[in-house]
């Protein structure tokens, strides 16, 4: 298996994160690869697509077929924050099943912007992200169920939901986050034994506002890597196409880096 193999888009329609709420990220240049585009310019080979200000909009007939190509698709649940449908029980899991059948290359769902820290709470129960994994483990293939854990989260007890799921990713939201990575993989790595770890890898730092440089970019690929090669996390998910094709220099260094790197052989 190729290092490649281990990577994944975050995938989003693309401009999304220019226009509307999150214009006030204040991402430069323009934005038009979608997700195929975006992961095909980086060189990463499967995708998770995530349902973004409610786009898309079951069905997801059309965007499942822009996905074909990928190796393994991993499709949303539950979209972020500003995907109202999704709230009040309102999730996306049987169109997600539906799509599996029809696609063999999509291989489980995720859970984004789950938790809601300034209530303490989730937008789903324990006891709902059980019945949809086991929902999804039990469809004609077993399919996964991941969720997004943010290292800003730590003071909270998430047990109940995060022994639910079969794989967590995790991000570094700004750069005193992203500083202090190694520890937090570490962290939730040891407090979740036995599931599937994904490092979540940003190509600009939204908690800041701001580019990341060629130095972060390193920093952090250097760490993926080496937990990679540890066997303590499964794979690095990339956000986003969104970055792709802004011009910055981090989605440059990281386009560079995965074609030195890419096609290493790793277990």
């Amino acid at each position: 298996m190729k290092l490649k193999d281990h990577f994944w888009i975050w995938g989003h329609h693309a401009g999304c994160h220019h226009t509307g709420d999150a214009a006030a990220y204040k991402i430069p240049g323009e934005n038009r690869m979608g997700p195929w585009e975006g992961a095909e310019y980086l060189g990463i080979p499967n995708c998770c697509r995530v349902v973004f200000n409610g786009i898309p909009e079951p069905p997801f007939d059309e965007e499942s077929e822009k996905l074909k190509n990928f190796k393994k698709v991993i499709w949303s649940v539950l979209g972020d924050a500003s995907s109202k449908r999704n709230d009040k029980n309102g999730d996306d899991l049987a169109e997600v099943l539906r799509q599996a059948e029809k696609y063999q290359n999509i291989v489980g769902g995720v859970l984004d912007d789950l938790f809601r820290p300034a209530t303490k709470d989730a937008r789903l129960t324990p006891d709902e992200l059980h019945r949809i994994a086991e929902r999804l483990h039990n469809a004609p293939r077993r399919l996964s169920l991941w969720l997004v854990y943010y290292a800003g989260l730590f003071d909270i007890d998430y047990t109940p939901w995060l022994d639910a799921v079969d794989g967590i990713t995790f991000w570094s939201w700004n750069n005193e986050q992203l500083a202090q990575a190694e520890n937090n993989l570490n962290r939730i790595i040891s407090m979740t034994p036995g599931k599937e770890h994904y490092a979540g890898c940003y190509l600009y730092s939204y908690g800041d506002c701001k580019p990341l440089t060629s130095d972060e970019m390193k920093f952090q690929l250097d760490l993926y890597y080496r937990f990679l090669l540890d066997g303590k996390i499964k794979g690095v998910i990339v956000c986003s196409n969104t970055i792709a094709d802004t011009g910055l220099e981090a989605p440059e260094y990281f386009r560079k880096w995965m074609f030195e790197h890419g096609n290493e052989d790793i277990n």
